[in-house]
């Protein structure tokens, strides 16, 4: 068995204690299966890398397993806690509506309808560069554009949404 290529070995692995530790990372994640499914796909993916440090007997394989699923989870848990809640946009602009005037909240909503006016690709720059706080040279590499095109764009959305603006007021 020692002599098991690592495909083989690696689907052995797999087939033996995937449903065990999906089981395990249940109770850790408080049944949040989609989150537990990730983790055991992570947890494979660092035995796969790591498929030296596996030991062979089962026994110390479910234990060294369990050991890395359980650190990937902490991992998980504290990567959760530390990092913002994510919001749409839209959803910042009806928050920020909430207990104020009457004229902000006018101005907030000719602002929502004005940015929901704009194309996609306008909102994703606008996003990319104001929500999110990316550089042009950032965004870019994230979106997969030229520099000019994410300048471009930006020029073009904050006209429109000037434009929409003037109009509505």
């Amino acid at each position: 068995m020692t002599h098991e290529n690592p495909e083989s070995r690696m689907a052995r692995v797999h087939a033996t204690h995937a449903a065990p530790l999906l089981r395990f990372l249940l109770s850790l994640t408080r049944n949040e299966r989609h989150t537990a499914e990730d983790l055991v796909q992570e947890t494979m993916v660092r035995a796969w890398q790591h498929l030296d440090a596996l030991p062979v007997e089962e026994e110390n394989a479910r234990r060294w397993l369990f050991t890395v699923a359980r650190r990937i989870a902490i991992d998980a848990a504290r990567m959760r806690q530390v990092r913002p809640a994510e919001v749409s946009l839209l959803e910042a602009i009806d928050l920020a509506t909430e207990d104020q005037t009457t004229n902000n909240a006018l101005a907030n909503h000719s602002m929502q309808e004005a940015f929901t006016a704009l194309t996609d690709s306008h909102r994703t720059i606008l996003a990319e560069l104001y929500l999110r706080g990316a550089s042009a040279d950032e965004a870019a590499a994230r979106l997969g554009v030229p520099v000019g095109t994410v300048k471009s764009r930006a020029y073009y959305a904050l006209r429109s949404l000037r434009s929409a603006l003037d109009e509505a007021a």
